[in-house]
């Protein structure tokens, strides 16, 4: 029997529930032309219940959010068929040195304890990287992909 599409509406708590083990996302910023700009990222909750981002000062992504702090991230399943979410909110770019303690925290809600927390730290800031932290303002209803009910219940 075919699947049927799916749109749940979630409370805060049941949607940072959902994002928690998904780390696959697609980050949607814009462009100076105000197109869309989008990005595949591994991403993940923090502490404090923002959505991160590592990422390098130099990318797309980082000018246009320091231009405009709208951004908008579409949390996967890892099974292309399975439930995702749109999240939206206020994005701020943290670097170096202020971005360290942030990505060890990025790092413990994706990948869990590094062995050697001075080698992670020493690469974080040998790479130069970034820090991008996101708000959840708002968010869609978790939805799955599938048919419309009518066609599969024999109506259409």
């Amino acid at each position: 029997m075919p699947s049927i599409a799916t749109n749940r509406r979630v409370g805060r708590a049941e949607l940072l529930d959902f994002v928690r083990p998904r780390h696959h996302g697609v980050l949607l910023t814009f462009r100076r032309d105000g197109w869309p700009q989008s990005s595949l990222v591994t991403m993940g909750v923090s502490a404090d219940d923002h959505v991160v981002v590592s990422t390098y000062p130099e990318r797309a992504k980082v000018h246009n959010l320091r231009r405009d702090p709208r951004a908008s991230i579409v949390v996967m399943s890892d099974d292309f068929g399975g439930a995702w979410v749109q999240i939206d909110g206020a994005a701020e770019v943290v670097d170096l040195p202020d971005a360290l303690d942030g990505l060890v925290d990025y790092f413990r809600v994706i990948s869990g304890e590094h062995p050697d927390w001075d080698e992670y730290r020493a690469a974080m800031q040998r790479q130069g990287k970034s820090l991008i932290r996101i708000s959840v303002d708002r968010w869609g209803p978790i939805a799955t992909g599938g048919f419309p009910a009518r066609l599969v219940d024999g109506d259409g």
